[in-house]
């Protein structure tokens, strides 16, 4: 599980870089590192027309566009807010790229002006991973603060 420590680690890779992609891929292997149970962890990035673009990420190949609205990454961008899939079987329009994906977060980032310009993806390979446990909220705030923080420095 995440903890408040990973944040000032995160913190300690990031100090000095400004480079969005170098930033992004340290925090992916950080959270790769730190996260108990996944099997993917990356970043999709927005393009000009509002679509999703594959990142830097930790995991097997994935897929390279996503379109906005599409699958829970196009559906956390489309609506601006944080996506939690207990089960991606049961999510309507799940698009797999990992066949052993069960579940799934995926957490928007914002420039200072609000706009999501990228979005972190976790999967699982067990089906409630992001939601079972008393823990669960607390890591999903650290992630959410964690995606905020690779960003901050670029803006």
């Amino acid at each position: 599980m995440m903890n408040y420590e990973d944040i000032n680690t995160l913190a300690s890779l990031l100090a000095g870089t400004e480079h969005t992609v170098s930033r992004l891929a340290n925090a992916a292997s950080l959270l790769n590192e730190c996260l108990d149970d996944v099997c993917w962890v990356g970043f999709y990035l927005c393009d000009e027309e509002g679509n999703l673009y594959l990142g830097p990420f930790q995991g097997k190949p994935a897929c390279i566009k996503i379109q906005r609205g599409r699958g829970v990454c196009g559906t956390a961008l489309a609506e601006n807010r944080t996506v939690v899939v207990p089960d991606v079987r049961e999510f309507p329009g799940y698009i797999s790229c990992d066949a052993a994906a069960m579940s799934e977060v995926v957490i928007p980032m914002h420039k200072k002006d609000g706009n999501v310009v990228a979005v972190l993806d976790i999967d699982s390979s067990t089906v409630g991973r992001f939601t079972e446990g008393d823990s669960a909220g607390e890591e999903i705030e650290i992630l959410t603060e964690i995606a905020e923080r690779v960003l901050e420095e670029n803006e």
